[in-house]
């Protein structure tokens, strides 16, 4: 009875997060963290699962280490690391058309639907008073994944080509949300289609790269964007969703097929940058 009280004032209190109270065991964390934008919604989603399957022994990783996806609309670090504001609306507000704003693959994934609404749900309570959605998925008894890899690049686009000072900003944030024992990853999306969007993210690409480093690489950075990875998307329009007409109607969500292709040229990068995070030293 003394517990229950104690509990109920602490959560009016703020100082405690709503599943701390929960009955134990409702909410288990992923071993493995894929935590991203749109591209994770339309097509790599399920493509990062399978490749966690199929790479585990090449990545050093144990085969029965669980996977969860979880893909944002317009989503970016910048959102993840707001405790107020536009930013973090673009993560936890309603979408007004969809009503969901997340896709979810893996062990996240309850049901053939994958589409869920941040917020809404015992596994996506990123959305608490006052705190940064990072702050509220790392809370104690909440996400505790033994990998975190971060999949960005979208929405940041401009904010990071245009100032390095932001992209450091947002990596500085990051790093002060994301537990310290916890490995981590950063990779930047697939190549877009057109040559003009392509050009842009290469310069933000470079300017996010550029912000880890300089904040010690405590997350190892893995480029999205490299001379296959452009080859294989930029001006084909079979890695893309298209009109009956054959013209592509979506020029920066490849397809699931193409996300598989692009993990594969990605693969000896990433896996190092696994081993790197799960045996540091």
């Amino acid at each position: 009875m003394i517990r229950s009280i104690l509990a109920r004032v602490l959560l009016c209190a703020g100082l405690i997060f709503p599943w701390q109270v929960s009955a134990e065991g409702r909410f288990r964390s992923p071993d493995i963290l894929v935590l991203g934008d749109s591209q994770l919604s339309f097509g790599a989603g399920q493509a990062f699962v399978d490749f966690f399957r199929q790479n585990a022994a090449q990545c050093g990783l144990s085969r029965k280490m669980s996977v969860g996806v979880i893909g944002v609309r317009s989503s970016s670090l910048a959102g993840f690391t707001a405790a107020s504001g536009p930013a973090k609306g673009l993560i936890c507000d309603v979408d007004k058309t969809w009503k969901v704003n997340a896709g979810v693959y893996g062990v996240l994934k309850d049901g053939k639907n994958p589409y869920r609404q941040i917020g809404q749900g015992k596994a996506y309570q990123f959305c608490q008073k006052g705190v940064t959605p990072f702050q509220a998925m790392f809370a104690k008894g909440y996400y505790m994944p033994q990998l975190l890899v971060m999949f960005f690049l979208g929405n940041a686009t401009d904010r990071w080509a245009d100032s390095p000072a932001d992209a450091m900003e947002d990596v500085r944030r990051t790093m002060r949300d994301v537990p310290a024992d916890v490995p981590c990853i950063f990779m930047t999306t697939a190549p877009a289609y057109d040559q003009a969007t392509v050009r842009t993210r290469l310069k933000a690409q470079k300017n996010i790269a550029a912000a880890f480093k300089q904040n010690g690489m405590r997350c190892t950075f893995v480029e999205g964007y490299t001379p296959e990875t452009i080859a294989e998307n930029r001006g084909n329009p079979a890695n893309f969703r298209r009109k009956p007409s054959g013209k592509v109607k979506d020029p920066f969500h490849p397809t699931e097929a193409a996300a598989r292709a692009f993990l594969a040229l990605r693969r000896d990068d990433l896996c190092r940058a696994i081993s790197r995070q799960m045996s540091p030293g």
